[in-house]
């Protein structure tokens, strides 16, 4: 599976971002036609909305992916600890070029399993676009709580199934298939019970067959 994940991200690194971003003409109607128009560039804007101006305190990215949402803000945040981690080299390498020259923030090949961090040592854990590629997530919502600070925020955005059948369709039979995407997925009364169970505090929205949420521990 490990194998598996890496070379996906290896073979998808130079049309990520394009797909993301709806930079191209195919990208735009992929994504209207697979995922109901949902804009990903809106979402990814709600979330960072989440981490409030000026923050100094330690943020997790966990995936970075390629950076190519976060870049602005990270950079905004000079007074922040922010540590970037990824299990794809490729899109971890293509996030340090995008941000080499801030000070402030420190990069991690490794595994959202098993972080490398200690208990309580985060105020906030981003994941963006994470979890529906990652194997273990039982494993990841675990590991992503006991890095959180009590009164921390958990803030995340990540497909969901049974929103849309098209979505599903597309998730099970070529993005799951191709590596992109790692079963099981929860769909949106399974994903409360886990957020309402680990966290005291749940905002959370859905966007076509995107989730996406700010959680207190």
């Amino acid at each position: 599976m490990a194998d598996k994940i890496q070379n996906a991200y290896h073979a998808s690194k130079n049309i990520y971002d394009d797909v993301l971003t709806q930079g191209s003409f195919f990208s735009r109607m992929y994504i209207r036609f697979f995922w109901s128009g949902t804009d990903d560039n809106e979402i990814a804007r709600k979330v960072l909305l989440y981490v409030p101006d000026g923050f100094d305190g330690h943020l997790l990215d966990v995936p970075v992916g390629t950076a190519v949402f976060t870049e602005d803000k990270w950079r905004s945040l000079s007074n922040a600890k922010i540590t970037c981690l990824d299990y794809s080299e490729d899109m971890l390498e293509k996030a340090k070029a995008r941000l080499k020259d801030c000070t402030h923030i420190s990069f991690i090949q490794g595994d959202v399993g098993q972080l490398p961090l200690a208990d309580e040592s985060c105020d906030i854990v981003m994941s963006m676009n994470g979890f529906h590629a990652f194997p273990d997530k039982k494993k990841a919502f675990r590991e992503t709580n006991r890095v959180l600070k009590k009164g921390g925020s958990f803030i995340a955005c990540f497909y969901i199934k049974g929103k849309s059948k098209r979505t599903d369709w597309l998730v099970k039979n070529i993005l799951a298939k191709k590596g992109w995407f790692t079963p099981p997925f929860p769909n949106e009364d399974q994903l409360l019970k886990i957020l309402n169970k680990l966290y005291s505090e749940v905002d959370y929205h859905v966007d076509g067959s995107m989730v996406y949420f700010r959680c207190v521990k």
